[in-house]
């Protein structure tokens, strides 16, 4: 900004004078608008806090409302012979599992050999590989090393049968072939197409030394004998996985996974409870200013907060309500959940259960049914009815952005027109200015003259 000189020639319009009048002007035109602007900012990081707030409430509705949920089953197993999985909607039961034998692998070993590098044949050849009822073809010359020899052997049967190198002594290297798999079926032989031009300690020490047998799993099922050629069973029980670990019994409980149930019921309790703690304070009516919410004078805010409150006494299709699962919201709009009765209820019937929650049959007491939508199915429809894509809140949120914009261009405006009058006025107090300047010059003048006409007169 450049120094001005206005008011040099009068003292009395000064730029300073300018500046307390534009002070003035900005206070009654310009301030009231920048407050006003200044609020609807603060709603709308308000509104993002809200929508944040909203759209957590919302998943963990998600979360809960699916039946799923409620046919995912766990397994709980006493004892250490077995381990087992259990896919949704499985079947609740108890059985006891009694491993006699695990399944196992064939596994053989070659003669001894000095080295990894010993050459392993006397020429050019075929080895013929057989494990359950496929044949590989392994061709060698008189340059394979015992080395190349598994690594051949991997390279086309690996899919069948694993080859590798051990080191038992110092100068003692053996090669092991183990079965991919276990059972009975898994039996190795390697024959020589080429005889002999294969080193016997690869033909003669494999038929010879089978150092594992392959064996098929044996165990009883409730006390009845089963067979199987793999330690993992998954065609016993529809929807099962079981693997056999180790002999001995053990009983398997397939059950209700309660555990994720109530992980999902504790987040939505939670994520409830933040929606209205935010929703209580953004809305909170006082006389001070510091402590009275943004949205304290907003129906739209207000009233989503007491519809969602009004929900949770009213969701539940007809058969029940929320506290008749455990629920309950104090004074003060925090909820909570009794676990102890919701799971007394999914002793009683889970499938009540699961339809007052996620929809789907409820039965009566007197044994009549009835098709619900489910609670949460209900609670996220009204949710939704605010949160949803061009709903109440993104209509809410666009009305404030309008309005920013509005505020912001009066802003604009009113600036222009306070920086045009006093651009004017400025040029008008320059004039004004000089022609004070020149009026107190003839006035000095003047006065001069009549100073020396007195003097001369005294003289």
């Amino acid at each position: 900004m450049g120094i001005s000189s206005l008011g040099v020639g009068s003292s009395i319009l000064t730029q300073d004078v300018l500046d307390q009048l534009r002070s003035a002007d900005e206070s009654a035109q310009i301030k009231p608008i920048e407050l006003n602007l200044a609020n609807e900012n603060d709603k709308k990081d308000a509104m993002t806090l809200i929508e944040a707030s909203m759209k957590n409430f919302i998943d963990s509705i998600t979360a809960v409302k699916s039946q799923t949920l409620f046919d995912e089953r766990s397994a709980t197993i006493s004892g250490s012979s077995v381990t087992a999985t259990a896919a949704a909607s499985s079947d609740i039961q108890d059985f006891t599992l009694n491993v006699v034998t695990l399944a196992t692998k064939q596994i053989e070993q070659s003669g001894a050999f000095g080295a990894r590098t010993d050459l392993i044949a006397s020429g050019a050849g075929s080895m013929n590989l057989n494990i359950d009822a496929q044949d590989f073809t392994i061709d060698y010359d008189a340059t394979t090393t015992l080395d190349d020899f598994k690594k051949l052997i991997n390279d086309i049967a690996g899919d069948k049968v694993d080859a590798t190198i051990v080191q038992i002594n110092s100068g003692e290297f053996r090669l092991f072939i183990s079965s991919a798999d276990t059972g009975t079926t898994q039996n190795i032989t390697m024959t020589d197409n080429n005889a002999p031009a294969l080193d016997t300690r690869l033909t003669t020490s494999f038929d010879a030394t089978a150092i594992q047998s392959g064996i098929d799993a044996n165990f009883t099922f409730n006390g009845q004998s089963i067979t199987r050629t793999s330690n993992l069973v998954s065609d016993l029980i529809s929807g099962l996985s079981i693997t056999l670990k180790e002999v001995g019994a053990s009983v398997v409980s397939i059950e209700q996974n309660r555990d994720n149930i109530m992980t999902k019921i504790d987040s939505f309790v939670e994520k409830y409870n933040s929606a209205i703690t935010e929703l209580t304070k953004m809305t909170k009516p006082s006389t001070d200013s510091a402590e009275r919410g943004i949205f304290s004078g907003e129906s739209t805010i207000k009233n989503m907060k007491r519809a969602i409150e009004d929900m949770i006494a009213s969701i539940g299709g007809g058969v029940g309500s929320m506290a008749d699962y455990g629920f309950d919201v104090d004074k003060d709009g925090k909820m909570t959940v009794d676990k102890t009765v919701l799971n007394t209820k999914l002793d009683e019937n889970p499938a009540n259960v699961e339809a007052f929650f996620a929809g789907g049959t409820f039965t009566n007491t007197d044994g009549s049914t009835v098709e619900v939508e489910g609670a949460f199915n209900e609670l996220a429809t009204k949710v939704e009815g605010y949160t949803k894509y061009n709903a109440t809140l993104d209509l809410f949120k666009n009305s404030i952005a309008e309005n920013i914009t509005t505020l912001e261009e009066r802003k604009t405006t009113a600036t222009e027109r306070l920086d045009a009058k006093y651009e004017i006025m400025k040029k008008q107090y320059a004039a004004f200015d000089l022609i004070i300047s020149k009026i107190n010059s003839a006035s000095s003048m003047f006065t001069e003259i009549a100073n020396a006409q007195i003097a001369a007169q005294s003289n």
